[in-house]
């Protein structure tokens, strides 16, 4: 609870994320939207989000990831909490 990942973006994936247990915000190249479970959201490469548990219970999601690269080094963090965003 409380927490986020980074704002980030992958040249290389598309992501699909299923919410399985909790409240979260999902920020999709700057439009925030509310989920909760059941809901999904995807997004393309290229596009830019973040998920953040914005409730009391802990966040579970399912992420599907599509494209033709899935290194570590194909995440561009645009913004981070814990000072890992690209400079």
């Amino acid at each position: 609870p409380g927490k986020r990942l980074s704002y980030q973006r992958h040249k290389f994936r598309a992501e699909h994320w299923f919410i399985v247990a909790g409240s979260a915000e999902v920020t999709i190249d700057g439009e925030v939207k509310r989920l909760g479970v059941g809901q999904s959201v995807d997004f393309g490469i290229g596009v830019a989000h973040r998920i953040a548990n914005v409730g009391n219970d802990d966040v579970v999601f399912v992420e599907v990831q599509t494209g033709t690269y899935f290194g570590e080094d194909d995440i561009e963090r645009l913004e981070d909490d814990f000072g890992r965003a690209s400079s």
